[in-house]
């Protein structure tokens, strides 16, 4: 019997990863060995010892090319860094869609946005103990919590917040199911029909124990578990539960599905969707004879694979296969914190799936045809059913295996495709510049190497390719332009190109502080560090479109068209371009909300989702690249300078900022009364951008010809204040449709222009409100009206570069947090912006080739 067809589809097959966990931090307090099994403290010493250890240890160091012992891949993880060696694993793993439960309390995990480096399709998967967790930590002690009735609590805690959840999907991380741990906490023989009155003590005995909450009152338990069944029923959504093995708190005993027949048997439940985790081992036999007899029972075997021993894959697996049907098992790596978790759990899932489906060839239950249907299955096909993924599959080559389309998602499995890198980096004048070196170079040297770089080049104005006079850079000297492995893209307006952003290192490992995206990264971190946040944004991209044509034997660049604003037919006639440029963005995996004509002549505008502030970064630089490539493709020329013509409107690169705490945007108010919509931490961050905003400017406003678009009357931003959806204030307040009257979400700076280094100018806000929660700043009241006839009761914000400058030059906050040589060098790049401007009335006009 031929099985090479089989082999090659089980090898070649993209999966879908649908029970994972959140990768954590190169720097966190995890060990690494936990890599390698379950067990912790003193067990944990032991783990070297096991079958599995020794097995996976040795697989790593293969992939990296290291020394086989823990010391050698550790080693190797420390040199090449959490970027480098996720990519190696997701690549060689050759997963496409991750669906994440975040609700595990990892030290400096990662949230699922940062996965969407490595896989076309993220989705989260939500904790229903988590989040009754943290909804009871919030309101512990309260009035509230103490004297509502558990009923009314408790389809609070799960109906109206996975409500919320699910109903902002599109603007987060898309919900793709619900999972309970209960087996961890009282076990799995659940009282569906447990009582108010008993359900009443539990939440109360809960309340009384201590901070913070962890909930093991089996009668609130029971009763959160069914109220999120019901939760389920009405969305749609399935539930996994956790069975069989696992952390040394787990009473084995009561991790048996079979417990689980009070809930399969109760009719309320009987549409439910229901998947048992981690093959329910050591009960494989019990999980497989439930989802032979009852519908709504489906299997997956993440952790039994690869924590136990060869043999012990493969009879778990045999055994789910005993009575269970092949349409109800699926894969998962049950990945967490290390991304080597994910390389393993696929690895070794690769190679029990096909000595099961080899057997059950060679044992004829099946014919090699219908073992490669069951691969197909197995891997993807029953996952992307289940969990209503929408994602298409397609038949690849010969072999009838399954492989995911990626005509509409990014795909970096065309290496051979390749033939050259571009290596990106933004500059201190927000210019974006490359270097272009052939891929073989590029695996071979550059991504452990880098490129080498003058420090000038740090020091260079928008229009002088030298260091500018005072800024303490020169020639002398040389950097490493280091590759973020976790941007590289295929360049979709060209063939046979990658594009890759760069971080700058003194030597390789070692950041460089002048390095924009590592300036965001620190400053993000003071503020994870210090308040438990992240920022995230969102950037509004305004340009205009601008074709030639021969006016008196010239060449002379005019605008695209004449229209209005929100003009149909401006768009109409520009549809061409954005059916090439949107779907290009799609391929970078970045979102875009919509996009319109702007009031300018020839002005468009495109709204990117929000995302991590870093993400949001880079992602902004790649759709100014590609806007201008598919514009000039086109035989246009696409600008951001913010006032190319001085006799229209302005273009600026609007930005939208939130927190976030935990997966939830903590800048919304919640619970009781808020005078402006928003919370206590969202004011006072507010407050320190606004009270920084004449300093910020220098960041994000950082040529002159920025501050002639900041004028009076243009929706710019002009005075300093703020405002309630007030588009003539440069800090307003959004409520976008689907947020709760009287709240807000976000607050809009306008004062953003697309000449700014987005690393730089967020690592700027990201400063200011710092400061404004280290000092818990106040907002003043907002202003409803047009400033600009409020005379002197607002103050005007810096009319010119020279005025902003010297704001900053006043401020002694940026310094402290960015770094006083970063500093120094931004100060000269402006000071010399300004001087020659200042001769040069019309080199303003130049900007349009280099912005």
């Amino acid at each position: 019997m031929d099985l090479t067809e089989l082999k090659t589809a089980v090898e070649e097959a993209e999966l879908v990863d649908a029970h994972a966990h959140n990768i954590v931090a190169a720097d966190s307090t995890i060990p690494f060995i936990s890599c390698f099994s379950e067990a912790t403290g003193d067990a944990l010493s032991y783990a070297p010892h096991s079958l599995s250890f020794k097995r996976n240890l040795k697989d790593v160091a293969e992939l990296y090319g290291s020394e086989k012992t823990l010391h050698g891949v550790e080693e190797h993880r420390r040199l090449a860094g959490l970027q480098a060696i996720s990519l190696a694993c997701f690549t060689a793993a050759r997963i496409s869609v991750i669906l994440i439960d975040d609700g595990l309390r990892f030290d400096k995990k990662l949230d699922i946005d940062w996965h969407k480096n490595f896989a076309p399709v993220v989705g989260r998967i939500l904790r229903i103990e988590y989040l009754a967790e943290e909804i009871l930590n919030e309101v512990s002690g309260t009035t509230f919590a103490l004297n509502c009735p558990v009923d009314r609590l408790g389809h609070w805690i799960c109906s109206p917040k996975i409500e919320f959840l699910i109903d902002c999907a599109t603007v987060g991380n898309k919900i793709f199911g619900l999972k309970s741990i209960a087996a961890y906490r009282s076990g799995l023989e659940i009282n569906t029909n447990v009582t108010r009155e008993d359900a009443e003590e539990g939440l109360a005995d809960v309340l009384r124990a201590a901070q913070p909450v962890r909930i093991s009152n089996k009668s609130f338990i029971d009763f959160i578990f069914t109220r999120s069944l019901e939760v389920a029923l009405l969305f749609d959504l399935p539930m996994q539960i956790h069975t069989g093995f696992g952390d040394k708190d787990l009473d084995m005993r009561l991790s048996n599905p079979l417990h689980l027949r009070d809930v399969l048997e109760d009719k309320r439940f009987s549409k439910c969707h229901i998947v048992l985790l981690h093959a329910s081992y050591p009960f494989s036999k019990e999980a497989s004879y439930l989802a032979s007899i009852y519908p709504q029972v489906y299997l997956d075997f993440g952790l039994a694979v690869p924590k136990l021993s060869v043999h012990g894959m493969i009879s778990s697996v045999k055994e789910l296969l005993e009575l269970a049907p092949i349409k109800k098992v699926m894969f998962s790596t049950d990945g967490y914190a290390f991304p080597e978790t994910f390389y393993l759990g696929a690895k070794k899932a690769r190679e029990v799936v096909f000595s099961v489906l080899r057997d059950a060839c060679t044992d004829g239950d099946l014919s090699v045809p219908e073992a490669i249907e069951a691969a197909k299955d197995i891997f993807s096909q029953n996952a992307i059913q289940f969990y209503k993924i929408n994602y298409a599959v397609k038949s690849s080559g010969s072999n009838n295996y399954v492989a995911l389309d990626f005509t509409k998602v990014n795909s970096n499995d065309s290496e051979n495709d390749v033939s050259l890198v571009r290596v990106m980096w933004g500059d201190t004048s927000g210019q974006q510049r490359c270097r272009v070196v052939p891929k073989k170079r590029f695996n071979d040297v550059v991504i452990k190497n880098g490129i080498g770089l003058t420090y000038a080049s740090m020091g260079m104005t928008s229009l002088v390719d030298g260091p500018a006079d005072e800024t303490n850079l020169t020639g002398v000297g040389e950097i490493r332009l280091m590759p973020d492995l976790s941007t590289k893209r295929k360049i979709p307006w060209v063939e046979q190109e990658e594009m890759v952003l760069a971080d700058m290192h003194l030597k390789p490992g070692e950041a460089w502080e002048y390095c924009p995206r590592e300036a965001l990264r620190r400053v993000s971190k003071i503020l994870k560090d210090d308040f438990n946040l992240d920022m995230n944004a969102g950037f509004e991209n305004e340009f205009f479109l601008l074709k030639g044509i021969l006016r008196d034997g010239k060449e002379e660049l005019v605008p695209f068209d004449s229209t209005p604003y929100c003009s149909a037919s401006a768009y109409d006639s520009a549809s061409y371009l954005f059916h090439e440029i949107v779907p290009a963005l799609h391929s970078l995996n970045i979102t875009v909300e919509q996009l319109h004509a702007e009031a300018g002549k020839g002005q468009f505008e495109m709204a990117l989702g929000h995302t991590a502030c870093m993400h949001a970064a880079d992602n902004l630089i790649y759709t100014r690249e590609v806007i201008r490539a598919i514009a000039r493709k086109h035989g246009l020329l696409a600008t951001f300078m913010p006032k190319y013509a001085l006799d229209d409107i302005g273009s600026g690169a609007h930005v939208h900022l939130s927190l976030w705490q935990n997966g939830t945007n903590v800048f919304t108010a919640s619970g009781g009364s808020s005078q402006h919509g928003m919370s206590k931490i969202g004011e006072e961050f507010m407050a320190g951008v606004l009270h920084h905003l004449p300093a910020i400017l220098a960041f994000i406003a950082p040529i002159p010809n920025s501050y002639d678009r900041i004028q009076p009357n243009t929706w710019s931003g002009a005075y300093k204040c703020w405002g309630k959806e007030n588009r003539e204030a440069p800090l307003r307040t959004a409520c976008p449709p689907g947020i709760q009257a009287g709240l807000v979400s976000n607050f809009e700076i306008k004062s953003f222009d697309g000449c700014a280094n987005p690393h730089l100018g967020l690592a700027a806000i990201l400063a200011g409100g710092i400061d404004g929660l280290r000092n818990h700043l106040r907002l003043p009241e907002p202003v409803d009206t047009n400033p600009s006839g409020l005379g002197a009761e607002v103050e005007r914000l810096p009319k010119s570069l020279s005025e902003s400058l010297e704001a900053l030059k006043e401020d002694n906050l940026f310094a402290d947090l960015l770094g006083e040589n970063l500093l120094v060098a931004i100060k000269g790049v402006r000071k010399a912006e300004i001087d020659y401007y200042s001769k040069n009335k019309d080199a303003y006009k130049q900007l349009i080739y280099r912005y």
